[in-house]
C-alpha cells in the first residue's frame, strides 16, 4: 500500500502523476471514497495526466463515459452510485468494457463488486480537511 498526502487543489496534478506512475500493468482502477471525497475531481486530474483533452465529468447518468488519450486510446470512466444491482452493469456491457484491456476508472465499485476481476487497483480517497485529502493506492 502507498499513501500519498494531497494538502490542497493545487497538488492534485503531483498526485495523479504518482498515481500514472502506479498504474503499472493495471486497466481496472476502483477509486473509493465517501460522497464528496474528491473522487470525480481526482479522476479529472489523472486524465488530463494521461493526456485527455476532453471534458471529464461524472458518468452518473449515463454510467460511463469515454475519453481519448493524446495517442488516441481510449480511457472508460464509470460511476455506478446510481446502480442497484450490478445487473444493470452488465446491461451496459461492463464486461466487455473490463475485458477490453483499456484504463477503466470505477467510481462506486462496490456496487458491481461481483462483477470485478482480481487484478486490479482501488484508490482510496479520504477527507482530511476542506481541500486537503490523502489518497492511499492498494493492488
Amino acid at each position: 500500500m502507498r499513501t500519498i498526502s494531497i494538502p490542497s487543489l493545487a497538488d492534485l496534478p503531483a498526485a495523479a502523476a504518482q498515481v500514472r506512475a502506479a498504474l503499472g500493468g493495471h486497466t481496472i482502477v476502483c477509486f473509493e471514497g465517501e460522497m464528496g471525497a474528491g473522487k470525480t475531481t481526482f479522476i479529472k486530474a489523472l486524465c488530463r495526466e494521461l493526456g485527455v483533452a476532453d471534458e471529464v465529468s461524472s458518468p452518473t447518468f449515463a454510467l460511463v463515459n469515454e475519453y481519448r488519450t493524446a495517442a488516441d486510446v481510449p480511457v472508460y470512466h464509470f460511476d455506478f452510485y446510481r446502480l442497484d444491482e450490478p445487473a444493470e452493469a452488465e446491461g451496459i456491457g461492463a464486461w466487455e468494457y473490463f475485458d477490453s484491456g483499456y484504463l477503466c476508472l470505477i467510481e462506486w465499485p462496490g456496487r458491481v463488486a461481483p462483477l470485478l476481476p482480481d487484478h486490479r487497483l482501488t484508490v482510496t480517497l479520504t477527507v482530511t480537511g476542506a481541500s486537503s485529502r490523502q489518497l492511499k493506492i492498494e493492488d
